[in-house]
């Protein structure tokens, strides 16, 4: 799986605002002239930021000055920038421990001058430093610290930083989980359009609908969703970023191998190439050679495989990039035994072996790395603790030797260590409790994402909910006429969106009207008023959100048509009586209703017209006497399966003028 990261997305983004040369004079200039403390020291910050690919040193020197001076001076927003400057220095050269120390730093700064974006920003930086080290875990705490922050001064761009970060973690984890966070992430992305954000997103959520080595079985298979997102991708680049066109390309055709459209497949994976050889990126051309390779492959042209196979290992070979070279042997290996050249296939093998034997032995050396690595971060943590409580009750000391002196000594020691101890424990228990209370937060929200809020406090206050009768509850169903046969006319991209519009211009008239959307099921909707909490209104709740969600899809239908587009017709049917409600599931809890009302219910909707609300005699006897709307008695009808059913449809009336 090729995924892509956004880890570091802010942390060269927000300190680099300057340009190469010409800029370090303009900073030298600046420097060189009479400044107040402030803006010599976020100056220094500055110049600092111009070193940090080309010499460390003086970047280290030149934070470290702006450091010393920000501290004589009492400037805690620039106290907080130049250690965020030195965490760069440490960072470029590979010091991820003294880059994590310096960050801490900076974030205790941050939040002593209450600047929450510096918060939001650092939280993310600490949390892709912690990811690069293989440590998720902490990673993970670090992204959902920093969404919170971004979220509550509503920053966008640190927002979706975070969120994406978050589905990277997840990418080979929880694909359902890394899916959430991506969808999340994705209008916010389109809202600002930040299109390399688009397209870093739509490539991600494409690979979660491919199957590989991992997840050979995944029921988010599904080769249409993944060609509509590396299409958006390809869309999103739009010429922008030649290197990441020709990653959506290679993914666009890989696509189509899967699907046995060969010809489609090879005509995009060679445009991939060229595109990557027009830019020099040889890395992005191995991976366009190596698509190449494994199409002709899948249809049997062995010699073709062997000779894209063959241009892809000279590249990999050349520019020293061992995962990639290590697939190339292994399809050498496969295609030469294809064709019986057995000394090539046996000398590919062993090179294949030869690879992956050295990249074990490197990820176990990365491994074994790691953990020294974590066991360095805890040390330095301790340390900069240790200096922090020395801060804090330095002058409480000095005043306690001078007073006491000789015997007391040993009694002042005393109250150090304990309030020493009372501090820690105080600063873990407002931790704990911090960290206790984003994750019910993010708990809660979960929840009532699937679940309705009633139904979720019981789960939570008891550890679970009971199914219960409803004796009487509205149930409405909706479905596209003729879904299969539009489906046939529309793209994957086009269908998958426009059933998106109309079920989240669904969900939003079911809140309006007070409904529980039950579940999607293919491209019918499921809703019901009158529960988890009974009430009087039900009926009349249904009808209004069925007025609405007609209207909106015929809205829809005047505009397609004006452009000479296929349009969804949409069936809705209502039937009131009663239901058992309850959650069902154990790893994944639904909120789901049964009986004979749901049934009937979905025949009022099959029994339907297009444009047309039809619903059961049970629930005009509840609203026959409603103001405002308008009856038509259809008379009986056959139901599948029940039989000849009195029904009603029904309307708004009209205003007459």
């Amino acid at each position: 799986m090729q995924k892509l990261l956004f880890a570091l997305f802010l942390i060269l983004g927000t300190l680099i605002s300057f340009g190469q040369d010409d800029q370090v004079d303009s900073l030298k200039l600046v420097l060189s002239q009479d400044q107040a403390d402030s803006s010599r020291v976020l100056t220094l910050v500055e110049l600092s930021s111009q070193y940090y690919r080309t010499d460390t040193e003086e970047a280290r020197r030149l934070a470290t000055e702006a450091k010393d001076l920000a501290e004589k001076s009492s400037y805690t927003i620039g106290l907080a920038q130049a250690h965020k400057a030195l965490g760069m220095s440490h960072y470029f050269e590979g010091d991820a421990v003294n880059t994590l120390v310096e960050w801490e730093l900076a974030l205790e700064e941050f939040e002593l001058a209450d600047d929450l974006n510096g918060v939001s920003n650092i939280l993310n930086n600490l949390g892709a430093v912690h990811f690069n080290g293989g440590n998720d875990e902490a990673a993970l705490e670090y992204y959902l610290q920093s969404i919170k922050v971004a979220e509550s001064i509503n920053d966008t761009i640190r927002t979706v930083t975070a969120l994406m970060n978050i589905g990277t973690i997840y990418l080979t984890k929880d694909r359902e989980l890394a899916l959430s966070y991506y969808r999340r992430a994705l209008p916010i992305t389109e809202a600002i359009r930040d299109y390399d954000a688009i397209g870093t997103l739509a490539i991600n959520l494409g690979e979660i609908f491919l199957a590989d080595d991992k997840h050979p079985d995944s029921k988010l298979l599904n080769l249409d969703s993944a060609l509509f997102y590396f299409e958006m991708a390809l869309d999103a680049y739009g010429g922008s970023s030649t290197y990441s066109i020709s990653n959506a390309l290679q993914s666009i055709g890989k696509v189509y191998s899967l699907q046995e459209d060969f010809d489609k497949a090879i005509q995009i994976q060679t445009e991939a190439y060229q595109v990557a050889l027009a830019r020099d990126a040889p890395l992005d051309m191995v991976l366009a050679l190596t698509s190449l390779a494994d199409t002709y492959d899948s249809m049997g042209d062995d010699v073709k495989a062997i000779v894209s196979y063959n241009q892809a290992k000279d590249i990999a070979v050349e520019i020293d990039a061992p995962y990639e070279t290590q697939s190339v042997y292994l399809g050498l290996a496969k295609a030469y035994s294809k064709v019986s050249d057995f000394k090539q296939a046996y000398e590919h093998q062993e090179l294949f072996n030869t690879i992956r034997d050295t990249l074990y032995n490197a990820e176990m050396d990365q491994a074994l790395e790691s953990k020294t690595l974590s066991y360095e971060i805890e040390k330095k943590q301790g340390q900069i603790s240790l200096l922090e409580k020395d801060k804090e009750l330095k002058a409480v000391e000095l005043k306690r030797q001078k007073a006491i002196r000789n015997g007391s000594i040993a009694f002042g020691i005393l109250l150090l260590v304990l309030a020493g101890g009372l501090f820690n424990k105080y600063k873990y228990t407002k931790r704990t409790n911090k960290v206790i209370s984003r994750e019910k937060e993010r708990s809660d929200e979960l929840l009532l994402n699937i679940l309705p809020a009633e139904v979720a406090e019981e789960l939570k206050d008891k550890g679970s909910a009971e199914a219960v009768q409803i004796d009487q509850v509205s149930v409405l169903f909706t479905d596209f006429k003729g879904f299969t046969a539009l489906s046939e006319k529309l793209t994957p991209k086009e269908l998958v969106r426009d059933l998106h519009e109309c079920f989240s211009a669904f969900d939003l008239i079911c809140e309006t009207h007070g409904l529980e959307k039950i579940k999607t099921i293919g491209d019918a909707y499921m809703a019901a008023g009158g529960l988890p909490v009974p009430n009087n209104t039900h009926p009349t709740d249904a009808i209004a959100a069925a007025l609405e969600m007609r209207d909106f899809v015929d809205e829809g239908k005047l505009k397609k048509t004006a452009a000479g587009l296929p349009f969804f017709e949409i069936r809705i049917g209502i039937h009131t009586g009663p239901v058992v409600a309850g959650i069902v599931g154990v790893k994944k809890f639904s909120y789901d209703i049964w009986g004979d009302t749901v049934n009937t219910a979905s025949r009022m909707e099959s029994s339907g017209e297009p444009g047309k609300v039809n619903m059961s005699e049970a629930t005009y006897a509840l609203v026959k006497d409603t103001p405002n709307l308008t009856f038509t008695s259809r008379g009986k009808i056959q139901a599948k399966g029940k039989g000849e059913m009195e029904m009603y449809f029904v309307e708004p009336e009209e205003i007459l003028s």
